[in-house]
């Protein structure tokens, strides 16, 4: 309760501090951002749902270098990381499993069918993204399958200037490697890259390389990557836009899903995807919106190293394509938006085998004012898959405006995963084995809120009823036993999520942002066996505070982030980072210390994350 109550006393805290500034005139307003759903675009102060954004601004100044590292600031994210600085990362929204989120780039699935584990493998550099959009809650009706708890939306950056940039670091915990080598632990890496920009047509490309020996025994990494992204404006009606990514992304396995036996275990996990989508604006009235998107992951797992790659070794090749097609027309009344997606997944695996199936969706939404201050959006969103047949999935939300700086708003919404290969089929006795007979899981949810905005001071306050049913997790009544897959009773889940954040000018100089944000769950089964040991869901997160503050003086910025996770399994920790940067023209200099007090903590199963860990960088950027 002691967190409860320190939270609130904060949030009361910063309010009476945005007031006190708000009479002298000293604040500044944000920018507003355009969320890009599937078929409508939506100001994010118009927004009906609880939509949370990380905006390049805030992007730049975090220490953070992948997209993992940057989500691990999320308010709601449940981020449990297994190895150091990206390399490996399962992803979570408000009390989910990790399989329970979708991932988008800008607004195209990237869903791993293999396993989620590998979902997060993007090759996407963060100097590329321009903002990263969190949506909570279940969200069929708008990005169709798996967006069971939520959706994670990656927005690349559409650059208007040519130039190029050069990126490189180091940095170590200055402890050594007593087991093995003897050597000081250390990571370092160089980014290079280059933009095109023409009056009808753009392009991106971006290359780097990081290494790393590790933090501790059989952790160390070594990470490629390369993104390229082109834009092509032909008139005013008709726009493109393509990407390709490639990432080869090789670490230590220490512990990671086999604990103590895996402790020599490495894996190699590459990642290919392709993406071409446009916009076309037939009309005043209509527009269309296709995509498709092709993703090739090829996952290499070896239990017991290098030393013997004839035994014990996981080999996954997975292929999924994808086609998507929305439009908009708007009426008199209101907008209605639909579209139709579809996705051919298959996999070819040592010990998965080889399968594939199908999934067609069709999408209906339709938004209106009723009055003034009311707005509504109504949909459902259709799905046939080959193992799963049809299924339909409403969702409702609407908001009132009180007065201008204040509004209710609340939504109803409904979801569904369809289980990955891996829970399905995977055979790995006498360790873990799938289940054909799983049913998919299914979502409910309901939640009310308020949107507070003042200049520059939001509040955002939401409570939140989520039952899934069918839930899936990876089971045990005995240790003797092997962990199988099964459709774990209900998840009924009631939470709580407070976000606020100010910006201030203090003078013509400098400039303060604070963001401060708490969530409680309390999640509880329903129809289970108690004596029952599950995997995943006995360290989900029932506490969290996010808070980061960021000073800037001209040139000079100081960032202070701090994250408390309390966990459903008692255990907790405060992680506390820090950014210093200078620039000068077009060249940064920038410090950072991740860790800084040296906690002891872990995120998934008993893997210690890295202590204290400090890096010196250098980037240079015309564009």
């Amino acid at each position: 309760m002691k967190i409860i109550y320190y939270t609130i006393l904060t949030f009361l805290l910063n309010w009476g501090v945005t007031f006190s500034q708000t009479k002298k005139d000293s604040v500044v307003g944000m920018n507003e951002v355009i969320i890009n759903e599937n078929q409508f675009s939506t100001a994010i102060s118009k927004q009906n749902r609880n939509v949370y954004v990380i905006d390049y601004e805030m992007i730049k100044k975090l220490p953070a270098r992948t997209v993992q590292e940057v989500l691990q600031y999320a308010n709601g994210v449940d981020l449990r990381q297994r190895g150091p600085f990206g390399s490996q990362a399962d992803i979570s929204i408000d009390g989910g499993s990790f399989e329970q989120t979708v991932v988008l780039l800008n607004g195209i699935k990237v869903i791993d069918s293999q396993t989620a584990h590998n979902m997060l493998n993007l090759p996407i550099p963060v100097e590329m993204i321009e903002r990263i959009e969190i949506i909570r809650g279940a969200a069929a009706r708008v990005y169709g399958i798996n967006s069971l708890t939520g959706a994670i939306n990656i927005v690349t950056k559409k650059l208007t200037d040519s130039g190029f940039l050069i990126n490189t670091y180091a940095g170590s915990n200055f402890e050594k490697d007593a087991e093995n080598t003897g050597d000081t632990f250390y990571g370092r890496g160089i980014q290079l890259g280059g933009v095109l920009s023409k009056e009808k047509h753009q392009h991106a490309l971006f290359v780097s390389h990081d290494k790393s020996n590790g933090y501790r025994y059989n952790t160390g990494f070594e990470n490629n990557k390369i993104f390229y992204q082109a834009n092509a404006q032909i008139n005013s009606s008709n726009e493109f836009s393509g990407s390709f990514g490639y990432i080869k992304n090789g670490f230590g396995a220490n512990g990671f899903y086999a604990a103590p036996g895996d402790r020599n275990s490495s894996e190699i996990v590459q990642t290919t995807f392709a993406s071409l989508q446009s916009k076309h604006q037939l009309s005043e009235k209509w527009t269309l919106m296709p995509r498709v998107s092709y993703r090739y992951n090829y996952d290499d797992y070896r239990y017991f190293g290098i030393s013997n790659l004839n035994g014990a070794r996981s080999q996954h090749y997975t292929n999924s394509f994808a086609a998507e097609l929305n439009s908009t027309y708007k009426m008199n009344s209101g907008e209605l938006g639909f579209g139709a997606e579809f996705r051919n997944e298959d996999i070819n695996s040592s010990n998965i085998g080889e399968h594939d199936r199908k999934n067609l969706g069709i999408y209906v939404q339709y938004r209106t004012n009723f009055i003034e201050k009311l707005s509504v959006n109504i949909g459902s969103y259709l799905n046939y898959n080959s193992d799963y047949k049809w299924q339909i999935y409403p969702g409702f939300d609407a908001s009132y405006e009180i007065t201008e700086a204040l509004k209710v708003v609340g939504n109803i919404g409904t979801s569904q995963r369809i289980p990955s290969f891996t829970d399905l089929y995977l055979d790995q006795r006498p360790g873990n084995i799938g289940n054909s007979e799983l049913d998919s899981e299914n979502a409910f949810q309901a939640e009310i809120g308020i949107k507070f905005s003042k200049k520059a001071f939001t509040f955002n306050a939401n409570y939140f009823h989520r039952r899934i049913n069918n839930f899936i997790d990876w089971i045990r009544e005995v240790n003797t036993e092997p962990w199988q897959s099964n459709n774990y009773g209900t998840l009924v889940t009631n939470g709580i999520n407070l976000r606020s954040n100010f910006a201030a000018d203090l003078n013509q100089n400098s400039k303060l942002n604070v963001n401060l944000s708490y969530s409680f769950l309390n999640s509880d089964f329903k129809d289970i066996q108690s004596e029952i040991n599950s995997k995943y869901l006995i360290s989900s997160l029932k506490h969290q505070i996010t808070n980061t503050i960021d000073y800037q003086y001209k040139d000079f910025s100081v960032l202070i982030a701090t994250r408390f996770n309390e966990r459903a399994s008692g255990s907790s920790y405060f992680i506390n980072d820090v950014r210093i940067s200078q620039s000068i023209s077009n060249i940064t200099v920038y410090f950072d210390a991740q860790n800084i007090f040296n906690t002891t903590y872990f995120e998934a199963g008993a893997i210690p994350l890295p202590s204290r860990w400090c890096s010196l960088g250098v980037k240079f950027v015309s564009f």
